[in-house]
């Protein structure tokens, strides 16, 4: 599968979205989203210098905002690949939105799924970020518009190839 059109929210110091743009073909586009600019502007001078500034395309945004933005300038159904690693709290409503956005056979990866163990404990005075990544990974694991499997990597890795 070749990537072409990648999004990319949390981008913090941008090591990852530099990454995606190294890969991709020279007419791809990383759209790669953050809230804050303190961080993201660490990233900016290597972007320049590895030649691939070009193809990011920063938004500062909530990733609600950006998605929903994608969607209304009729990006839906055009994306490869979606990496989510923000907005814990409203992670179905990305989910959702990434469904829109991304194409058939796309890749949708949710950072963060085990919760750092925590979804693992009781739901009794759990955080609300939790509580929605739980109900997240419930939703995808029965979710027919997707086929899906949870990495064992890090901090665990939500895979979903729309189906």
């Amino acid at each position: 599968m070749a990537l072409v059109r990648v999004i990319k929210s949390c981008v913090f110091t941008g090591y990852s979205s530099l990454a995606w743009a190294l890969s991709i073909p020279e007419d791809g586009k990383v759209v790669a989203c953050d809230i804050s600019t303190e961080y993201t502007d660490i990233g900016k001078p290597f972007w320049k210098e590895a030649g691939v500034d070009n193809k990011i395309d920063l938004r500062i945004a909530p990733a609600l905002d950006t998605l929903q933005s994608l969607i209304d300038a009729g990006e839906s159904g055009t994306f490869d690949f979606i990496y989510v690693d923000a907005d814990k709290l409203n992670a179905d409503v990305i989910y959702e939105l990434s469904l829109k956005l991304v194409r058939t056979n796309g890749i949708i990866a949710f950072d963060n799924g085990f919760m750092k163990g925590e979804i693992l404990l009781s739901e009794e005075n759990e955080r609300a970020g939790v509580a929605a990544m739980r109900k997240l990974n419930m939703k995808i694991k029965q979710d027919p518009r997707v086929s899906s499997v949870m990495l064992n990597i890090a901090d665990g890795t939500y895979v979903c190839i729309k189906n």
